[in-house]
C-alpha cells in the first residue's frame, strides 16, 4: 500500500505563503495525476489544484493565480505553493495520487491543516 507523506500546513498570517509537500512512499509519481483537495469545517472537500503525469496544471477559480502547484520527479514530490493566503483558504488539504488506467490506484494522505488567521 502507498502513503502520501504531506508537510508543511501551519498558522500564517492573511498575506502570507505556505508551500505544502506531498512524497508518494512508492515510485508512482511518473504516472499518476497529483491533486490537492481542501476541506473546511462544515463543508465538502473540493478539489485545489491538479498535476498531471505530463506536467499540465489546473486550479480551482479561487486559488488562480495565487497557488502553484509543481512536481520533482527527481525527488519524488510534488510540492503546491500558496501565496497571497487568505482566512478563506484555511482548511484540512489532502494530497491524492491517481492514475485510471492500468496499474489503478487513488490514494489518500491523511491531512495537513493549514490556518490563516491575525
Amino acid at each position: 500500500q502507498v502513503q502520501l507523506v504531506e508537510s508543511g500546513g501551519g498558522l500564517v498570517q492573511p498575506g502570507g505563503s505556505l508551500r505544502l509537500s506531498c512524497a508518494p512512499s512508492g515510485n508512482i509519481l511518473r504516472i499518476a495525476t497529483m491533486n490537492w483537495y481542501r476541506q473546511a469545517p462544515g463543508k465538502e472537500r473540493d478539489l485545489v489544484a491538479t498535476v498531471t503525469s505530463g506536467g499540465s496544471t489546473n486550479y480551482a477559480d479561487s486559488v488562480k493565480g495565487r497557488f502553484t502547484l509543481s512536481r520533482d520527479n527527481a525527488k519524488n514530490t510534488v510540492y503546491l505553493q500558496m501565496n497571497s493566503l487568505k482566512p478563506e483558504d484555511t482548511a484540512v488539504y489532502y494530497c491524492n495520487a491517481a492514475h485510471g488506467s492500468f496499474p489503478i490506484f487513488n490514494y489518500w494522505g491523511h491531512g495537513t491543516q493549514v490556518t490563516v488567521s491575525s
